[in-house]
């Protein structure tokens, strides 16, 4: 026996103590995956510096006037609230088109208090309500109010507001259904009376004017702009809170960082204890909820009115606090806890050498951990990484959507326009050069205001394509680090794990030489893996996307279809993960070359998994 395995295997090679592995022969694994992977990210960091030279992340953070400035910034630093002159005209189809409400829009200092007219602040001087004029009336030259209107120096009228993200937008109250401004469900707007419910939907209107162009276009209602102000409400106050609470947030983290450290200590030395009594406790807490029940079912319910009805008899309801009060509901719980707690303690009669085994394993573990101290660091550089790719992602995301250059255009007031001047309502107009323009030629009255960014070159059209270039570098850049992370600790614990005399033949930097050795020899074999789940990633989103367009639809064959498909990705994405951590680990694991004579280990060999049949 021992000949023949001689002659199949050559003849065993003898101890070698300074023998370290084939490491003369080790090459890279897969070069073409690297090279694509290293290439791919050099597009990214240039998507990234063209984004940042074309971006404006104030287009999202502050509000713009007519004039294309940002309020709250540069000469308008101490004005950082944006002002509709007439909110009423934000009820018109041009919302939609161009994206911009079609009044005049100016930065204040504040938002009004209280309502005001026009009219009756001309008799007062135009006392507090200057503030609310552009910066070129003159109340001691211009005392006509109709021409003060037409050349668009002053609002008609002001309505009590509140700033809702930098914009003054009407005080609104819904009681029992009634819409009101500040207890009227009437108000003074101009020389006429106007219903709050109008101002509402103007309100509304207006709001579509400043969200972001994808979600205009992907919301056929109000809907849709009720979630996007809510959750941007909800992000806010998170930001709100955590910037005034961080060092609580810091802390916290430290304290589980500690509570970790004396976990991992207890198990080296009390493994056995901690499990058994982890069992027990499920054991005993399951036991309580066995006894809760019974007496809530036998003692606490029995004889109380309404408490013998039967769950179909109440139907569905919303508040589960009903299904409590009924005997039944104890009863079933009831069973359900005898069931799993039978089922537990079965399995630990008959799985009680497996659970000595685990014990042994999480001991071995505690004790490998206790020898690689630097492994508990890692996951902090696995952070750190994962921060630096979230945040590159983060910012040319916001640089990529704010792209654009500002676009003006042409309106005409409608009551005194001609046929002349209705030529050139919503034609592009030059800010700078609009005096001089043919528009203002023939029609005083023209205005020429900010719409929107955009652009019709070829970056500008690019936009959205590059966007999803960005979403996937995101997800493979992400699946790389997360598996250089599962690479380099199974290095690291292998050379424990393999080490024939402990401590002494582990490395004295375990993982940095693991780090090293997965960035020298094994970053195409990464890549690749991460190409395929990052792939994978990107249809589920898609699939997502597609399903969120579909819930309006009444189309039950494709919500089915579009659920097949959901769980199918979500279940492939799960079947790569585990093929890919464990792809990972045979990367970087240790192989044994060992010749069985006599019961005894001739030769222990480290070597990588791709050059060890070399």
């Amino acid at each position: 026996m021992e000949e023949g395995s001689a002659s199949k295997y050559g003849p065993p090679c003898k101890f070698d103590s300074s023998f370290r592995g084939p490491v003369k022969k080790r090459g890279c694994t897969d070069i073409i995956c690297c090279i694509f992977f290293l290439l791919f990210i050099v597009v990214y960091l240039f998507v990234g510096i063209v984004a940042w030279t074309h971006g404006d992340p104030r287009q999202v953070l502050h509000p713009i006037d007519s004039y294309g400035k940002y309020c709250g910034q540069d000469k308008n630093a101490e004005k950082p609230f944006l002002l509709y002159f007439n909110i009423l005209k934000c009820v018109n189809p041009a919302v939609l088109l161009n994206l911009q409400c079609p009044t005049h829009q100016i930065c204040v200092k504040e938002c009004p208090k209280k309502s005001l007219t026009l009219i009756g602040a001309q008799k007062n001087n135009f006392k507090d309500y200057q503030k609310y004029c552009t910066p070129e009336f003159k109340p001691e030259q211009e005392r006509n109010t109709l021409k003060i209107i037409s050349k668009d120096l002053c609002p008609s009228a002001v309505i009590s507001s509140k700033p809702f993200m930098n914009r003054c937008f009407p005080n609104l109250i819904t009681d029992n259904g009634k819409v009101s401004i500040s207890g009227n469900e009437t108000v003074m707007y101009g020389d006429e009376r106007v219903n709050a419910t109008e101002i509402q939907n103007a309100a509304k209107q207006a709001v579509l004017g400043w969200l972001p162009r994808p979600i205009v276009n992907s919301q056929s209602s109000h809907g849709g702009v009720t979630q996007f102000i809510d959750a941007r409400r909800v992000g806010m106050k998170i930001f709100e809170d955590f910037s005034k609470s961080w060092y609580w947030v810091i802390l916290g983290l430290v304290i589980a960082l500690i509570l970790s450290l004396f976990f991992l200590i207890l198990l080296r030395f009390l493994a056995g204890v901690l499990v058994w009594v982890v069992i027990i406790g499920v054991i005993g807490v399951i036991g309580y909820g066995i006894f809760h029940c019974f007496w809530e079912y036998q003692v606490n319910l029995k004889g109380r009115p309404g408490a013998d009805n039967k769950i179909t008899d109440i139907g569905f309801q919303t508040d589960f606090r009903v299904y409590l009060q009924l005997r039944d509901t104890w009863l079933a719980l009831m069973i359900i806890l005898c069931i799993l707690e039978i089922i537990i303690i079965l399995m630990l009669i008959f799985l009680r050498k497996r659970i000595l085994i685990a014990i042994g394993i999480i001991r071995e573990s505690s004790r490998a951990v206790a020898k690689v101290m630097s492994s508990l660091l890692y996951p902090l550089v696995t952070f750190v990484l994962l921060s630096v790719c979230v945040f590159y992602w983060a910012i040319t995301s916001l640089y990529l959507a704010t792209s654009g250059v500002p676009v003006y255009k042409v309106f005409v007031p409608p009551e005194p326009a001609s046929e002349n001047c209705k030529q050139y309502n919503g034609t592009v107009c030059d800010l700078k050069d609009f005096k001089g323009s043919e528009a203002m030629k023939n029609c005083n009255n023209a205005r020429c205001l900010f719409v929107s960014f955009g652009g019709e070159g070829l970056y500008h059209q690019s936009i959205f394509w590059l966007q999803i270039y960005n979403i996937f570098a995101f997800l493979w850049i992400m699946n790389f680090i997360i598996a250089l992370g599962h690479c380099t600790l199974a290095g690291a614990f292998a050379s424990y794990y393999w080490a024939f005399n402990k401590p002494k033949d582990i490395p004295p930097m375990p993982i940095f030489t693991a780090f090293s050795r997965a960035l020298r020899y094994h970053v195409g074999s990464l890549a690749f893996g991460s190409f395929i789940l990052a792939i994978v990633q990107l249809i589920r989103i898609l699939l997502e996307y597609i399903d969120h367009k579909l819930r309006a639809s009444e189309n039950k064959v494709a919500r089915f279809v579009m659920c097949c498909l959901k769980c199918c990705f979500w279940c492939m994405e799960k079947f790569v993960k585990f093929l890919n951590r464990n792809a990972y680990i045979m990367v970087r694991d240790v192989y044994i070359m060992v010749d069985i004579k006599k019961n005894s280990l001739m030769s222990i060999a480290f070597c990588n998994s791709r050059t060890c049949r070399d």
